[in-house]
């Protein structure tokens, strides 16, 4: 049976705690280097984007992936479009798109030189202007690092950025071994439950193996013994619930997020008390 445990109101919001608490492990910025490994190769490094040459090709590109990065260009040969091919070699497993065309920068309303990141999880988009000088394929690779929320995404010190940033007011955090023989199993119905709640709640997978995710248990007064655990948020006003359970289940995800997203529909159903002073 699983056991849940509800946390009040916290001083300071859960996720910018959280996000604290990796900081003091990694930055984003130290982390964001990590991803840039020495395994890629030169080839890798100088593959080029898919070329959109109109709207339909764009929109095709953007629903084809969860996470989908177009780069806007009006010479696609310039010094700018030379580090975005860079990067697209860096981070083989999110697709880059590059377009020229007049007629789909100004359908997406992009200004030249810009990089846009495009994900279904929360229908959300963020850009990055590469007419900064400054702004070269390092950067960019940590802005896509940053941004690309996923059904599920794997938290940590690169991704704390994009999930605190992310529209969506709730959050659902799987906490688990992923070193475990029944994560793939685990990972499996999570996955499918998220499809339930796309768009209103953001999955989240916390590794409580990785030696820097210590820190996160023990915010949340939760021992290895007792994973995996669920933890579920609604940022405007910090309120979380965790429940452990034996193990996951689609069925038991549904019935933890309906559970709190009805208690918090009738927390906002429910009308504020006037004040004793306020005058009839």
């Amino acid at each position: 049976m699983g056991r849940r445990r509800q946390a009040g109101i916290m001083g300071m919001s859960v996720f910018p705690c959280l996000f604290v608490i990796l900081l003091t492990r990694c930055s984003p910025s130290g982390c964001a280097g990590g991803n840039d490994s020495a395994s890629h190769s030169t080839a890798k490094a100088t593959e080029k984007p898919i070329l959109l040459n109109n709207i339909a090709d764009a929109e095709a590109f953007i629903r084809s992936a969860e996470v989908a990065v177009i780069g806007f260009f009006q010479d696609p040969q310039s010094l700018e479009a030379d580090q975005f091919r860079l990067a697209a070699g860096q981070i083989p497993e999110v697709p880059f798109g590059l377009s020229s065309s007049a007629a789909v920068v100004s359908h997406y309303g992009a200004s030249a030189n810009t990089v846009a990141l495009f994900r279904r999880v929360d229908s959300d988009r963020r850009d990055l202007d590469m007419n900064n000088r400054d702004v070269d394929a390092k950067k960019l690779t940590r802005f896509v690092r940053m941004n690309e929320l996923r059904l599920v995404t794997e938290y940590n010190p690169v991704t704390a950025i994009g999930v605190m940033q992310s529209s969506l007011q709730f959050n659902l955090l799987l906490i688990t071994d992923k070193i475990s023989p029944k994560h793939p199993e685990r990972m499996l119905k999570f996955r499918t439950a998220a499809e339930l709640y796309k768009g209103k709640i953001l999955f989240i997978l916390l590794d409580s193996n990785l030696k820097s995710n210590e820190r996160v248990l023990s915010y949340f007064q939760l021992k290895k013994s007792q994973l995996p655990a669920l933890a579920i948020f609604h940022t405007p006003d910090d309120e979380h619930v965790v429940l452990t359970v034996d193990e996951i289940s689609i069925e038991r995800v549904q019935d933890f997020c309906n559970g709190f997203l009805q208690k918090m529909q009738k927390k906002e159903d429910k009308p504020k008390e006037k004040p004793l002073n306020e005058e009839l």
